[in-house]
């Protein structure tokens, strides 16, 4: 008979369930944060060289702080990675939860990005345009729709737990 993936195994007591249920949680947010920060940073400082993650100085330092952010966000993606790896050994990942919080933690980093990053401390905007207002809502809509899908998936998850 298959394991049910969907599932974490029953880890014999409510506190060990607990336990594994957040790692998962924070894996995936982790994850999501790491990676879509990556995939950003790849994407609009690198191949389309919109901007960099600090454009208020010269080129080199806006280099330089592209550096440093991809930096950063490997580190969020190796500790997800980490956690991953201790989980699927204990034979307690929850893929569901996983995705759910991994989705959460793409919309996280989107929102902050478009909100913190982009509007209140202007450290850089999307594209240097005139009219920013189209990628403005396209960014934060994007946030909220991966936030709002994550929070579907793990929702769905706590409810699976409590019937154990």
């Amino acid at each position: 008979m298959a394991a049910n993936t969907d599932k974490p195994i029953a880890y014999g007591n409510i506190k060990n369930r607990a336990v594994f249920a957040a790692r998962n949680f924070w894996s995936g947010l982790l994850f999501g944060i790491g990676i879509m920060a990556f995939a950003t940073g790849t994407i609009f400082h690198q191949l389309l060289q919109w901007h960099h993650f600090y454009d208020l100085s010269n080129r080199e330092e806006g280099i330089f702080s592209d550096g440093l952010f991809n930096l950063i966000s490997w580190i969020f993606t190796f500790s997800a990675l980490s956690l991953l790896i201790s989980l699927q050994r204990r034979k307690a990942l929850w893929p569901k939860r996983l995705t759910g919080s991994a989705l959460m933690g793409a919309g996280i980093y989107l929102l902050f990005d478009g909100i913190v990053i982009h509007k209140l401390l202007g450290l850089h905007q999307i594209r240097q345009v005139d009219d920013l207002l189209p990628y403005d809502i396209a960014w934060i809509a994007g946030g909220g729709v991966f936030l709002l899908a994550g929070l579907f998936m793990v929702f769905q998850t706590r409810k699976e737990n409590h019937r154990k």
